[in-house]
């Protein structure tokens, strides 16, 4: 063991070895991580059938690590991430590793090119919780044997799940080693297993550019879109449905579990155009209101997409727009609440310059509109996000704050989108259509509302595809603003 590893296991890393490939790191977290599951499921295995298995303590998340000396920082302020600036010793626990497998791979690459340092693989002293390896038991456990459950497995613990280091409140240095990633190995799991509760998918499915929407109708278009165009294209492998319910052509090699359509689809069920390189397109009907899309997007953090967009309907507040315009959001009034404990409200939110071009762009595109005309379209503008959908009841307390403000719509879920890609680091932008303008008399109404609908959903979802087009095709490294990173900011995207 030389001195690199020496000193990593002096501070409780379990086998820690130095590693000079990025493609080996990775490949030594799988075999850790592999190896850690199958005790787990093999003494759970035992216990099932009846047997008294000790509990697998030595069953542990894998650890990555590096340490940076001063003389290695090689400071470069053009990029985001993937660099360091203090010197240190730096580490995460992993989980998932084949899941995670490429955006380890690039932040490996990066980091040992740019500070010329070796990364440190070992185990953590984090053992890996029942619930996150085993889904459910195939016997019926007595009352007694569940109890039993407790005593002879680890379960999740609540104390290595928090959000501490994305919120800000982490201080270095508070810990020997200081955080390489926004997220424990804890963490990451606690959302992994949230995430195909809410949406019935599994997380291979998921792409990392994502559309967040909360009307059905859009969710319709997208799946007829998808089952035409897989069979049709190359762009896309495969349609993934809740229940893990694929469309591809035949031949194709699914990445996890195929299923069926669930009897009942879940709260926010989501929706995968699927590439193998996980830069196709995610659709999450939302469902309404900013409790909502904060709890979604808590959970979409931990995939790290490269941006994540809401596609909705609004209320218009200037006598100028007409139903079926667009809004896009440069700026937000948080009325929403659901975050101000873990971003107060003195935090601004600014618009992602890369995402507000590519949406305009979009808009343009696919509207034929350009200069003077687009903009009797598509108005940019502060969004406000309320918590009460009956906001329009409240409008004598409300017209000076929203005229203030400057507001051009009101919706229930854009600022907590924005809000919680700020806070996460995920880019973030906002393109509303105006459905209604209850402060001039015309409020939703069923007729008014179908006719509205049938002329502007496709155009709408069709502008947001789009815009994930362009951003794509740009590059993700221009994508992630440095604007999104704090000054003490763990090294990992």
């Amino acid at each position: 063991m030389h001195a690199l590893e020496e000193s990593f296991a002096a501070l409780g890393v379990r086998e820690p070895e130095a590693v000079a490939d990025p493609d080996a790191v990775v490949a030594k977290l799988i075999a850790h991580y592999d190896r850690a599951t199958e005790r787990v499921r093999a003494a759970f295995r035992d216990f099932e059938a009846g047997g008294e298995p000790p509990a697998p303590k030595d069953a542990t998340y894998p650890f990555l690590g590096l340490h940076v000396g001063a003389e290695s920082l090689n400071i470069d302020a053009r990029y985001a991430f993937g660099a360091l600036t203090d010197p240190g010793i730096f580490g995460t626990t992993i989980t998932r590793p084949r899941l995670f497998a490429g955006y380890l791979l690039d932040n490996a690459r990066r980091l040992m090119a740019h500070h010329g340092v070796e990364m440190v693989v070992g185990r953590s002293d984090r053992p890996i919780p029942l619930p996150f390896v085993v889904d459910r038991s195939g016997l019926e456990l007595s009352g007694e044997r569940v109890a039993e459950v407790w005593n002879r497995f680890v379960l999740p613990d609540l104390r290595q799940t928090d959000d501490r280091v994305a919120n800000g409140f982490y201080r270095p240095p508070e810990t020997p080693i200081q955080p390489l990633a926004l997220f424990t190995a804890e963490r990451t799991d606690y959302s992994l297993q949230r995430l195909y509760h809410y949406t019935g998918t599994a997380p291979e499915y998921f792409q990392r550019f994502v559309l967040l929407t909360n009307y059905q109708r859009y969710v319709d278009r997208f799946v007829r879109f998808g089952r035409q165009v897989v069979q049709e294209d190359d762009e896309f492998e495969a349609l993934v449905e809740p229940g893990d319910a694929i469309t591809a052509p035949e031949g194709w090699r699914a990445p996890a579990d195929v299923g069926e359509p669930p009897q009942h689809l879940p709260q926010m069920p989501a929706y995968h155009l699927f590439r193998a390189d996980r830069r196709g397109i995610t659709l999450v009907n939302i469902g309404v209101g900013p409790s909502n899309a904060r709890t979604i997007t808590d959970h979409l953090a931990v995939l790290r997409p490269h941006c994540w967009l809401m596609l909705g309907h609004c209320a218009g507040l200037r006598r100028s727009q007409q139903l079926g315009d667009y809004v896009l959001a440069h700026g937000y009034v948080r009325d929403d609440h659901v975050l101000d404990q873990e971003l107060p409200l003195f935090v601004p939110v600014p618009p992602i310059a890369e995402v507000q071009v590519a949406l305009q762009e979009a808009v343009a595109r696919v509207t034929g509109l350009d200069g003077l005309d687009l903009k009797t379209r598509m108005r940019t503008g502060t969004v406000a996000t309320t918590d009460n959908r009956n906001w329009e009841l409240r409008y004598a307390e409300l017209y000076e704050r929203l005229n203030q403000s400057r507001a051009i719509a009101v919706d229930m879920e854009s600022a907590t989108i924005a809000a919680n890609g700020f806070r996460f680091r995920v880019p973030y932008g906002t393109l509303l259509c105006v459905s209604d303008k209850p402060l001039h008399g015309e409020l939703k109404l069923r007729g008014m509302a179908d006719q509205f609908y049938r002329q502007r959903v496709s155009q709408h979802l069709e502008i947001g595809m789009a815009a994930l087009r362009i951003l794509r095709e740009g590059g993700t490294d221009v994508l992630h603003s440095r604007k999104l990173r704090s000054f003490d900011e763990p090294a990992f995207r």
